[in-house]
């Protein structure tokens, strides 16, 4: 999927950095989101490597939980007063939904990062490629100045020639005997401006994205992108003005066996996403 509001050609691309806490969803009748995929370079590596890999790990995992012969009492005390550079933090960022997407973020820059990281999954969902829901989507985060000129730049790129050429029906759904996969998945957030009514915000994402399904031509891929956005306070609100998305930045690829089409049919089925919250 595009994350540009403009009419450019269908990417899925994302980045950014920051924490983020995960939460998960209320009943979300947009669906789970996520944009375009894209296919990651498989670098494989030997198991001498991949075995280093391991036990690197384990000897960080036992190192962070050795023991140093002081008191834990002042231990905990003192990783009370440092924070954990992966570790959710800040409060519990919304109290309400609209239109199934989290809304009534902090009027600081936590919300803000809050706010864009929501939409990126909104924008990053199955729901964009359906008219209707699309349109709910976006009235449900942009800003009124902006209402039309995204709804009209969306509407572009979401073309039914668009939709023909990943293989879906022309109101977005899968053919018969696949499953349509397009989540946005936050791997954190970095506020680049912030004032107290602006914020423009990136948010890197990994994303899963293609048809499930025994005779797919176009199997569920997954990508890493960054989505950039323009946020405004309206007043009650974090509200979208404008998005941009870029390729990256993208890990090593693991050397973890590729699950059948029906796998991950059958999970996407059964496992239902998420919404996050710094």
């Amino acid at each position: 999927m595009n994350f540009d509001d403009g009419h450019d050609e269908f990417e899925t691309d994302v980045g950014g950095t920051a924490q983020t806490r995960t939460r998960l969803p209320e009943t979300i009748t947009v669906s789970d989101v996520y944009g375009g995929a894209r296919r990651p370079m498989r670098n494989s590596r030997s198991l001498v490597t991949a075995a280093g890999v391991v036990v690197l790990l384990i000897a960080a995992i036992a190192f962070a939980n050795r023991g140093n012969g002081s008191d834990p009492a002042s231990d905990s005390a003192r990783q009370a007063r440092t924070a954990v550079p992966t570790a959710p933090t800040g409060v519990r960022p919304v109290s309400g939904v609209n239109g199934g997407i989290p809304k009534g973020y902090a009027h600081d820059e936590q919300g803000a990062q809050s706010a864009a990281a929501n939409y990126a999954v909104a924008l990053g969902s199955d729901g964009m490629f359906n008219e209707e829901r699309r349109h709910a989507i976006i009235e449900a985060i942009a800003d009124d100045s902006r209402l039309n000129s995204l709804r009209s730049g969306f509407d572009a790129d979401y073309s039914k020639a668009f939709l023909e050429k990943i293989g879906l029906n022309p109101d977005g759904s899968a053919p018969a005997g696949a499953t349509f996969v397009s989540r946005a998945l936050p791997a954190g957030t970095r506020v680049n401006k912030f004032t107290s009514n602006s914020a423009e915000v990136d948010v890197w994402c990994s994303g899963l994205f293609g048809l499930a399904g025994e005779k797919s031509t176009k199997p569920v891929t997954s990508g890493w992108f960054t989505v950039s956005m323009k946020l405004t306070w309206d007043g009650s609100d974090w509200k979208v003005l404008e998005t941009a998305q870029k390729t990256g930045p993208t890990p090593v690829s693991g050397d973890n066996a590729v699950s059948e089409s029906k796998e991950i049919a059958d999970t996407v089925n059964e496992f239902g996403g998420f919404t996050y919250a710094r």
